[in-house]
């Protein structure tokens, strides 16, 4: 049975588009792989980035899809996030089972199981997570570049205080979430 894990990674920050990842395994899994697989915000950058060596070197298939700060606006995070796992999936022959972190079905087109923290508790969904958290950090360290000043290589685009200083600075980019925080209430001007 073909099974497939799904995270996403980007729904708090005030910048950036959602990343979703579809991981299906290896059956059966590698130890040495299965060692490296956790939620990735119990790994350390370094071990992020090792397991997501380690998976892209595997014979894993991994879809990733993303949902841009326009359609974030426009539909919302939380169907954002589910329209990002849909087209990470999408990049992947359809699977027997998709195991899904959280309590929201996104539609897959194949049977689906939630499971609030799936990331911690299915090697799959760990993968998943790892994968779109290190391209995200990465998207959002290449977008830093472009846009110095708001820290994004360091924060993510999440509201850290130094993010949020700098909003209120330079003011807001392409990139920001207009209708998050105080992204919110400087588009307001309040």
């Amino acid at each position: 049975m073909r099974v497939a894990g799904l995270d996403e990674v980007g729904r708090g920050p005030l910048a950036g588009p959602v990343v979703a990842a579809a991981v299906v395994l290896p059956d059966p899994l590698p130890p040495d792989l299965a060692c490296l697989l956790d939620d990735s915000k119990n790994l350390t950058p370094a071990a992020r980035g090792a397991a997501y060596v380690a998976l892209r070197a595997s014979a894993a298939e991994i879809g990733v899809g993303a949902a841009s700060v326009r359609e974030i606006g426009a539909i919302n995070i939380l169907q954002a996030s589910l329209l990002a796992m849909r087209r990470a999936l999408g990049r992947l022959p359809m699977p027997d089972l998709a195991l899904v972190d959280g309590n929201t079905d996104p539609r897959l087109g194949c049977p689906t199981r939630c499971i609030i923290g799936g990331d911690g508790s299915e090697k799959a969904i760990s993968a998943a997570s790892i994968i779109a958290k290190v391209l995200r950090d990465r998207l959002m360290s290449r977008l830093a570049l472009r846009h110095p000043g708001y820290g994004w290589e360091r924060n993510a685009g999440y509201g850290s205080a130094a993010h949020r200083a700098a909003l209120h600075r330079l003011g807001i980019t392409a990139h920001h979430r207009r209708g998050f925080g105080t992204v919110r209430q400087l588009t307001l001007g309040l």
